[in-house]
């Protein structure tokens, strides 16, 4: 309990303040502030330099198929026979089953269903090829692919699969040994071309608004790729890496999650609940928002201000002579 002192006769222990006796304190507050500022400064520019990451610009689809045509080719060929890892992903892009995630035997991806529809063959492949003019050998391609049974579309598929596997690229040319892959190679070579022009880049985000600014599609197709993952890995952003890099554009980046990706290193994520550990650490990550959010309302945790009396710390200058 606070006690009176000789140096303040009128100090009232039920109140939190000083009685006012007119005047001014002498209070420096541009010194305060400029103490805090440098202090924060010094941090931000140690900190950075410690901690930070770089900002390079975003892989779109036309620098990845300027970079690696054979990679471009034999991932898009993967879209086009619907085994890509975006075909595969299941909710909330595409109905496939047994692929999602679960909390106990509660699987949120199904329970919400498919919100954002992707179908990698018609929006990665077919749909970007119809939009172009002035190619008869590609409109006759489509044609016959459209027009062939599917036994026959997946013979042609999976004949491209095996040729592209030993495709080389000299210069700026993919060449493709031959094979009976019949239109899926016409289609491929001018996929190839639209990556590299970047047509294919605003092709694949405008397909349902002019203005279109819904980059989920592209960012998918890119995703499936080996170049990407290797240009990660090269900036040391694999999982088992755990790092971070700044958004394109964007500054500073992600710093907030970096408690996000810390789950990801340590069990029993890494082990038991590898399987499950992308729901399930959202799941956490739920549960310590709400202990944040209700910091005030739970009993010992929002007294341990008080118990650390950090705030003596703080305003000192108030507490000076005064004994609790």
């Amino acid at each position: 309990m606070s006690v009176e002192t000789k140096n303040d006769r009128r100090f009232n222990p039920d109140r939190d303040v000083r009685p006012w006796k007119g005047g001014y304190s002498p209070y420096d507050i541009a010194k305060e502030l400029t103490i805090c500022f440098v202090v924060v400064l010094l941090l931000v520019l140690g900190l950075s330099v410690v901690f930070s990451s770089p900002d390079d610009k975003a892989i779109t689809v036309q620098k990845w198929s300027n970079a690696s045509q054979v990679d471009f080719v034999q991932t898009a060929i993967t879209e086009l026979n619907g085994t890509s890892a975006s075909a595969q992903y299941g909710p909330p892009y595409n109905n496939v089953s047994g692929v999602s995630q679960k909390i106990g035997p509660i699987s949120l991806e199904s329970f919400a269903g498919v919100r954002i529809p992707v179908n990698p063959p018609q929006d990665f492949v077919l749909g970007p090829l119809s939009t172009v003019t002035g190619v008869p050998a590609l409109t006759a391609a489509l044609d016959e692919f459209k027009a062939a049974t599917p036994e026959q579309q997946t013979a042609w598929e999976d004949a491209y699969v095996k040729a592209v596997a030993n495709a080389t690229q000299v210069g700026n040319t993919l060449v493709v040994p031959v094979g009976p892959y019949g239109p899926v190679g016409v289609m491929m070579r001018q996929l190839a071309l639209m990556g590299r022009s970047g047509a294919l880049d605003t092709s694949l985000i405008n397909q349902d608004h002019f203005y279109g600014t819904d980059y989920t599609k592209s960012l998918l197709f890119v995703a499936d790729g080996q170049y990407f993952a290797n240009v990660g890995a090269a900036n040391h952003l694999s999982g088992d890496q755990w790092g971070m890099m700044n958004e394109a554009g964007n500054f500073p980046g992600q710093p907030w999650l970096w408690l996000y990706t810390f789950w990801y290193q340590v069990p029993p994520f890494t082990t038991a609940w590898s399987a499950n550990a992308d729901v399930l650490i959202w799941a956490l990550m739920m549960v310590l928002t709400l202990i944040l959010i209700l910091v005030p309302f739970i009993p010992g945790l929002r007294s341990i201000p008080r118990w650390s009396r950090i705030y003596r710390l703080i305003w000192r200058d108030y507490y000076k002579g005064r004994v609790s």
